[in-house]
């Protein structure tokens, strides 16, 4: 059934990682033209250069809170967003890197807002995954890239392949259940570690990566053998990346189905 257009309207955009480098001009437009803006950014840093674009900035992180349900202050920032596109406001919230990348509250503002008869769309932005590519060198076309949250990850029986790079999110928080806390630590590391080594040796070399926020700081890139881990310093912006460990294993059998067709193929 189609909805009647409502005053209102709500974008979420993303500014991407390294402050003032990554943001298009279709999400600055956004952000100068809205009524309001709401930010879920890195730092105070980069909400100073908002309000350099707009008058009317409203943090959202001051949501969060030790201790609390992660999950009740993502509910609180839609709240926030929807309330002021409900009074017929031109919404616009930003939040770091990519706006749908490891990021609950934009997408349910956006089905809400558009289950309420309001516009509401998503641009994106350069994500983590974005400079992790670009500053580690690494194609996933390649051999492949499989990407894991690392509590789901340690959670969930996944099959992993050896021969493709593994990227882990949020290892900082690996093994919280409670979404209450913005650390885990070793102890909880030696269990993500026991997972990986069911398929990684443990002198394989990892790196932690952590994307470059200011023009003038460099990303981490730290490499060290997987055994390693627990006692690393890892905060909760950080990613550990796995590289291979093996060749990609040929699969004899399909390629001489492929032989077969190429054959066929080439036939007058």
């Amino acid at each position: 059934m189609e909805i009647n257009q409502q005053p209102g309207s709500l974008v979420c955009v993303g500014i991407g990682m390294t402050l003032g480098s990554h943001l298009g001009p279709l999400s600055r437009s956004y952000i100068e033209q809205a009524d309001v803006v709401f930010a879920a950014v890195s730092d105070g840093v980069v909400e100073l250069w908002l309000q350099r674009m707009h008058d009317d900035v409203r943090s959202l992180q001051s949501h969060y809170r030790e201790g609390k349900s992660r999950m009740q202050t993502y509910r609180e920032m839609v709240q926030a967003m929807l309330a002021e596109v409900r009074l017929g406001k031109r919404v616009c919230g930003v939040f770091y890197g990519h706006p749908g990348v490891f990021a609950w509250a934009p997408h349910k503002a956006i089905q809400m807002a558009r289950e309420e008869g309001y516009s509401a769309h998503m641009e994106p932005g350069v994500s983590a995954e974005d400079c992790l590519y670009a500053d580690l060198g690494i194609d996933p076309g390649d051999c492949g890239c499989q990407h894991y949250e690392a509590s789901q990850f340690m959670l969930y029986r996944r099959r992993v392949d050896p021969g493709a790079w593994l990227v882990l999110w949020q290892v900082g928080l690996a093994g919280d259940r409670s979404l209450r806390r913005f650390s885990t630590d070793a102890a909880y590391r030696q269990v993500l570690v026991d997972v990986l080594v069911r398929d990684y040796p443990r002198e394989h070399e990892v790196i932690i990566y952590r994307a470059a926020t200011l023009p003038i700081q460099p990303p981490r890139i730290e490499r060290l053998p997987l055994e390693r881990l627990p006692g690393a310093l890892i905060e909760i912006a950080d990613t550990v990346v796995v590289p291979p460990s093996q060749a990609l294993i040929p699969d004899q059998e399909i390629r001489a189905r492929l032989e077969q067709l190429d054959a066929q193929a080439v036939r007058p």
